[in-house]
Formats: C-alpha cells, sequence, structure tokens
C-alpha cells in the first residue's frame, strides 16, 4: 500500500517519539506523513473556545492546533525533506485511528499516552490498533535509539507470512540484516483435530528439531528470493517464545510479529506473544494482522 505513514499524537513525550519514528518510516518509504489528534472534546459537549477571562489564543480547540503544529514541525526537523500534513479529527482515538489505518501503509504510536495510568504498561490505544488496525501497527517503545537488526519472529502459519513480508521489507529499507526466530519445544507439532486424533505421547525430540527448522526455512525462502539484499539469520530456539523473543529484542532496532499465529484460539484478535511483545520488548515492535482468507477468528 502506497498511502501514508499516519502517527496519533496527544502531547505526551512517548507521542513525540512516535513522530520521530513515523517521519522516518515515511522516508524510508517515499510517502507522506499525516499527523493526527483525536479531539474528543466536542463529542462531551465541552466548550472549545477560549475563555472570556482568558486570553484569545486560549480554549481547548486552540491547544489542539497547537499540539498538531508542533507535532508537524518536529517531524520536518526529524527527517527533512517528506511531506508532512496534520489534522485534528473529531472523535476519541481509537476510532479515528483504526478509520485511518484504512488508507495508510502504516500507523505509529507510542507506547504510552497522557490517558494512561501510571502502573500500565502499554496504553489502551496501542493495544486496541494491534488488534484491530487494517494496517501494520508500530508501537514506539524500549530503549532509545534503538540500533541493530531487524528481529521477526516466525512460527510458519498462513497468518504469520504478512509478517514475514514487513520483516523483509523493513530490513531492506534500513539496510539491516534480518534474524528470523522460531521456537519449539516438546509441545511443538502438529495440532489435534479432535477426540479421534490425540496427539502423540512420545516424541522424536531430534525429528522433532529438524521438523521446526525445516517449518522456519519454508516460510522464509519465498521472501529472500524476493529481497536477495538482505542477510537472513535463522535462529531455532527451543523454550517460550515469548521470553526469546523479548531477551532477543534487546539487540535489535525493531520486532515485527504477527498479531496471531500458530496455537492461538480463533476468537482471539490479539496473541498471547503479539501481546507480551508489546508490553515488553527492548525495542520499537512492530505488529502485522493477516490479510482476508489468512486471517481465522
Amino acid at each position: 500500500m502506497n498511502g501514508p505513514v499516519v502517527v496519533g499524537v496527544d502531547g505526551s513525550p512517548s507521542s513525540l517519539d512516535a513522530v520521530a519514528a513515523a517521519a522516518h518510516e515515511a522516508r524510508l518509504r517515499g510517502v507522506g506523513l499525516r499527523v493526527v489528534h483525536a479531539f474528543l472534546w466536542p463529542v462531551l459537549h465541552v466548550p472549545l473556545g477560549p475563555s472570556p477571562m482568558g486570553p484569545p489564543e486560549g480554549g481547548l480547540r486552540n491547544m489542539a492546533d497547537k499540539l498538531v503544529a508542533q507535532a508537524v514541525e518536529h517531524a520536518r526537523g526529524a527527517e527533512a525533506g517528506i511531506e508532512v500534513e496534520g489534522e485534528v479529527v473529531v472523535g476519541e482515538p481509537l476510532t479515528v485511528l483504526e478509520a485511518r489505518s484504512r488508507s495508510a501503509s502504516l500507523v505509529v504510536v507510542g507506547s504510552r499516552g497522557l490517558g494512561g495510568f501510571t502502573g500500565l504498561l502499554l496504553g489502551s490505544t496501542a493495544v486496541h490498533l494491534s488488534a484491530h488496525s487494517h494496517c501494520p501497527v508500530l508501537v514506539v517503545r524500549g530503549r532509545p535509539d534503538p540500533t541493530g537488526h531487524v528481529l521477526l519472529g516466525v512460527d510458519g502459519s498462513a497468518a504469520g507470512e504478512a509478517a514475514v513480508g514487513f520483516a523483509f521489507a523493513e530490513a531492506s529499507a534500513r539496510g539491516a540484516a534480518l534474524v528470523a526466530l522460531h521456537t519449539w519445544n516438546n509441545w511443538t507439532g502438529p495440532v489435534s483435530g479432535g477426540p479421534a486424533e490425540p496427539l502423540p505421547l512420545v516424541y522424536d525430540v531430534d525429528m522433532l528439531r529438524d521438523e521446526e527448522d525445516r517449518v522456519a526455512a519454508e516460510a522464509l525462502s519465498g521472501w529472500q528470493a524476493k529481497y536477495p539484499d538482505v542477510t537472513v539469520h535463522r535462529q531455532l530456539v527451543q523454550g517460550g517464545a515469548r521470553q526469546a523473543l523479548i531477551e532477543a529484542s534487546g539487540s535489535a532496532q525493531l520486532l515485527v510479529v504477527g498479531a496471531r499465529g500458530r496455537g492461538g484460539f480463533s476468537g482471539l484478535l490479539l496473541g498471547s506473544v503479539s501481546q507480551a511483545a508489546l508490553h515488553h520488548a527492548h525495542c520499537p515492535v512492530a505488529v502485522v494482522r493477516a490479510s482476508g482468507a489468512d486471517r481465522k477468528g
């Protein structure tokens, strides 16, 4: 998709970090950047103009316009030469950004906003968008100015193929290596189709490891041919995917995961691995949902 990169802003330091990251993504893609502020107050029927006793530049609407103008200038300062537009949209943030994601190539948000409670690790906007956005979502979190490779969580599922393609494209655009991490354990293997198809009670561990290595290799092979400039390092790790990806993110500039993968419950829109990454990764996280027939549930 050649739509703009969209970034949500609310005046928080986290959203300004997101603006800088979004400007960088827009330059990499050669597309414009749209800075969006969701203006909730009109929906709540709150007075928007300046107070009769205050300065004429006061009031909630003027504040919203200034917030967006400052974010636009921040974006232009972060990446010279990109086309940047700003808009104040009436509505609540979740609805506004989900609607904008229909025509965007990427939506970028900070990990926390002004509406978050102190004890929360991740804001509700980031979680909601990762589960419902119509395009990939980049959540800016972790250590400042991360460097290193692009890290991909790969499980070989059809739902994860979009994440694989996104990771290759990001690695190519950034001139970075791609580390594709695939985890396995004694419970990894074919899923039972029901009571008539019970799982085997004994596994050949070496055979299982080799099979999982094959699954990871097949998930990457077609994309390696499409992006010959990307150096790929395949890692096979025995253990849980959540902990492995979080630990590996400490040396990555970006972690890419699918919204849901192999083993997920059909009613969930966002899997446990992607949720854990959003809450605990040491670098920005891109969540890529499957499209069309690849989605289940």
